[in-house]
């Protein structure tokens, strides 16, 4: 396909994608069916903090930033950057300078397959960072790409316009078109998760709570005495 810069594309309600960011990705993704999560090659570059944001997108050519600099004009506030590579690469393509021009945009943060440097100025003036490596090798500005077309990051199609969650557990990509009814889906997941946190501080336990105990006797475990497993450890030898 020919390159190309989408201008005009549509994006999730920013409200919608707050509340989302707000449950975190471990919670969204249970809400959603274990649906949109990146795989663990994406990893925070700092700890304890958690952005959702909605996904303005690049593909580039191995070892060249060119496009990036291209998707920084399509960044409004609350967008994350989604930045992939037509082909593995860990070059350091992102950096400070990066930064600090998507932080003036109102720019979330940053996922990227690629590598970042300058990561203690990263961290210092806290424009967050998901990415698959830290690598101070440097990329050229030469070879052309797109912006806000899909992409795949770790394993999950990304389109833009979609929400972005991250956080210490990783990155998570709500569709557009499902963004509503994930959002509900894990509101509900929230009350269920505090009442059973409830009963818990209560003294009850999982395996009563969540019926478990026929299932243990529907897989053949047993309930021994210590006495009894020594007897027939026993036995066996």
């Amino acid at each position: 396909m020919k390159p190309v810069i989408v201008t005009d594309i549509a994006r999730t309600d920013a409200a919608t994608a707050r509340a989302l960011g707000s449950h975190g990705v471990a919670t969204v993704h249970e809400a959603m069916g274990r649906t949109g999560l990146a795989g663990p090659g994406i990893r925070p570059i700092q700890d304890d903090v958690r952005i959702a944001g909605t996904a303005v997108t690049v593909l580039s050519h191995p070892g060249d930033n060119l496009m990036i600099h291209a998707a920084v004009e399509q960044c409004t506030e609350g967008d994350v950057l989604v930045v992939t590579t037509t082909s593995p690469s860990l070059d350091g393509a992102f950096g400070e300078l990066f930064a600090t021009a998507l932080q003036a945009r109102g720019v979330r943060g940053l996922v990227t397959t690629t590598g970042v440097r300058d990561v203690a100025e990263l961290r210092e003036m806290g424009f967050p960072v998901w990415s698959a490596a830290v690598f101070a090798q440097g990329t050229v500005k030469a070879t052309p790409g797109s912006v806000n077309v899909p992409v795949v990051v770790a394993g999950v199609t990304v389109r833009p316009g979609d929400v972005i969650v991250a956080d210490d557990d990783g990155v998570l990509c709500v569709p557009r078109r499902d963004a509503d009814h994930a959002l509900a889906a894990a509101d509900a997941r929230i009350a269920k998760e505090e009442a059973d946190r409830s009963a818990y501080r209560g003294g009850e336990l999982s395996l009563d709570r969540k019926g478990l105990r026929p299932l243990l006797a529907e897989l053949g475990i047993e309930y021994v005495t210590q006495a009894e497993y020594e007897a027939r450890d026993h036995e066996r030898a």
